[in-house]
């Protein structure tokens, strides 16, 4: 008698694909970004330039606002980490995925450099895509050198130190959760969660609102290992440089 073999059941708790993903990413990315773009650069800095005429506890609503708006922009960023693991460890070819990466984050520089530093060119900080370009080579590397301890350990150090000298968001701390959701992957999700959570908080502890950004394991660990929804794959690329174009055109019409 022929013995069929006994598929392995996906926990309940696993709804999330990664379209859903990307979607629960850019929406608490954009967010973020109003937060950051609009309220603490057109509001709070206009206010203590002097520019802005409101009263003292006006401001203060507003920061209180942009905290909150800050805080659910944290789980933003280590979801698209993780996302970028999935895409390293499913594409045919890194090489075009570094490329779409790079090509992007030439793309969105400008808009970036206008909308958080308030210049055309701000050398003193590269968007996440440069972050996450650094990331995806950091993990090309990791896997490269596997079974080599040392040389993983000096590629994965010098990718940090690029993103940190660079100035990329997030810098080295960034490629830094990039391996480490790539490291432990594999792990059951109830220490996956805990060490993933240890992970991030050396974030929270430099600033309170970072203090959200741990929740984002939970989708995380929520995923489903599906593609989910079929989206054209370069909107969620074009989201990014457009998003914050607009948002900086918005802050512009407010508060000139």
């Amino acid at each position: 008698m022929e013995m069929q073999s006994v598929q392995p059941v996906r926990p309940r708790y696993q709804i999330l694909s990664a379209s859903a993903l990307k979607m629960i990413a850019l929406i608490t990315m954009l967010i973020d970004h109003i937060g950051a773009a609009v309220i603490e650069v057109g509001i709070i800095e206009g206010y203590n330039a002097g520019i802005l005429n409101i009263s003292y506890e006006t401001v203060w609503a507003w920061w209180y606002f942009d905290v909150a708006l800050r805080m659910i922009g944290r789980l933003a960023f280590p979801i698209y980490c993780f996302l970028l693991v999935e895409g390293f460890l499913h594409t045919s070819n890194v090489k075009k995925y570094g490329t779409r990466l790079l090509v992007f984050g030439l793309i969105s520089e400008i808009p970036f450099d206008l909308a958080f530093g308030q210049s055309w060119c701000d050398a003193g900080a590269q968007n996440v895509f440069f972050t996450l370009f650094i990331g995806l080579i950091a993990l090309w590397l990791w896997r490269r050198y596997e079974g080599c301890f040392w040389k993983q350990a000096l590629a994965f150090l010098a990718c940090c130190f690029a993103a940190w000298v660079l100035k990329t968001d997030y810098d080295a701390y960034g490629v830094f959760l990039i391996v480490l959701l790539y490291v432990i992957r594999s792990l059951p999700t109830g220490p996956r969660i805990a060490v993933g959570v240890l992970g991030m908080t050396y974030e929270a502890s430099i600033a309170y609102e970072y203090l959200t950004e741990m929740l984002a394991m939970i989708p995380i660990a929520m995923y489903n290992g599906e593609k989910g929804r079929r989206w054209n794959k370069y909107l969620f690329y074009a989201f990014y440089p457009a998003h914050i174009l607009v948002l900086y055109l918005i802050r512009i019409a407010l508060f000139g």
